[in-house]
């Protein structure tokens, strides 16, 4: 059983469901992603991914988009990326996920980035363009460094298929709660219970979570009922966005209010 497997698996144990954070990397700038890596592990979250920003970010929503932009204007690279999972994990044993896109992968050399994610402490990477394949170059360097990739599903994804990914996945399968981008309303959360509800006979290897236009922990508490968790994103950066945007605030706050925000999330999961 990989780490990230392992380690969702034990919070499964103890009748709790698990809840993954995302946040961009280099975002609001430079020198608050480490504070906010620090302050969503302080809130509770299970695991956090960190987004390797890109300006092409195809199936991300406004809000995620905007922090790739604002990440990237600030300066920040792969290698900067790298450097704050390893500060983080030095110093916390919360799983730490890269997020992003094949592109800046390949541009970086896809062995290098691995071996370079593995030694950052990188337990896993979900790279939503790359097709789920054994022999891709990308899956066959994340197994030889031990990191694990999360695949992901979606409501029109056909059963063949969602077994096949399961088998291909390791860590987790992410299923896309709707047919959309990152930060779409979800709607009436009825159709997606009864959608995870079909799929999850299909995925028998892996814990389940589910992600894309959760809110709160009402919307956490409504979707784990038929998932192993739930992963927020969109709305997490808006928070940071409106907070380091108000220059009424401390850093201080800033964080305490993200923190918050996280902690009140991770209730919906009990």
């Amino acid at each position: 059983m990989s780490t990230l497997k392992a380690h969702i698996q034990k919070v499964l144990d103890t009748g709790d469901k698990a809840l993954g954070m995302f946040v961009t990397s280099g975002f609001p700038d430079l020198e608050a992603t480490p504070d906010l890596l620090r302050a969503i592990d302080a809130g509770g979250a299970d695991f956090i991914e960190l987004g390797m920003p890109f300006s092409d970010p195809l199936a991300e929503g406004i809000p995620i988009q905007r922090s790739s932009e604002r990440a990237l204007a600030a300066g920040v690279t792969m290698k900067q990326t790298l450097r704050y999972a390893a500060e983080f994990a030095a110093s916390s044993d919360t799983p730490l996920l890269l997020m992003g896109y094949g592109n800046p992968v390949m541009r970086y050399g896809i062995s290098n980035f691995f071996e370079d994610a593995r030694s950052s402490g990188v337990q896993g990477v979900i790279l939503p363009d790359v097709l789920p394949d054994p022999d891709s170059p990308f899956f066959r360097a994340a197994a030889e460094n031990g990191v694990d990739t999360v695949c992901l599903v979606s409501p029109t994804t056909p059963k063949e298929r969602l077994e096949r990914i399961d088998e291909l996945s390791s860590g987790f399968v992410y299923a896309v709660s709707v047919t959309g981008v990152t930060g779409t309303d979800k709607g009436d959360a009825q159709p997606i219970l009864d959608y995870l509800r079909r799929i999850r006979p299909s995925i028998a290897r892996n814990p389940l979570l589910v992600g894309f236009g959760i809110r709160s922990a009402t919307d956490v508490a409504a979707m784990v009922a038929e998932a192993d968790g739930a992963i927020v994103g969109s709305a997490l950066i808006n928070l940071v966005a409106e907070c380091w945007d108000n220059p009424d605030l401390s850093h201080a706050q800033r964080l305490e209010r993200v923190e918050a925000f996280v902690r009140d999330l991770k209730s919906g999961t009990s």
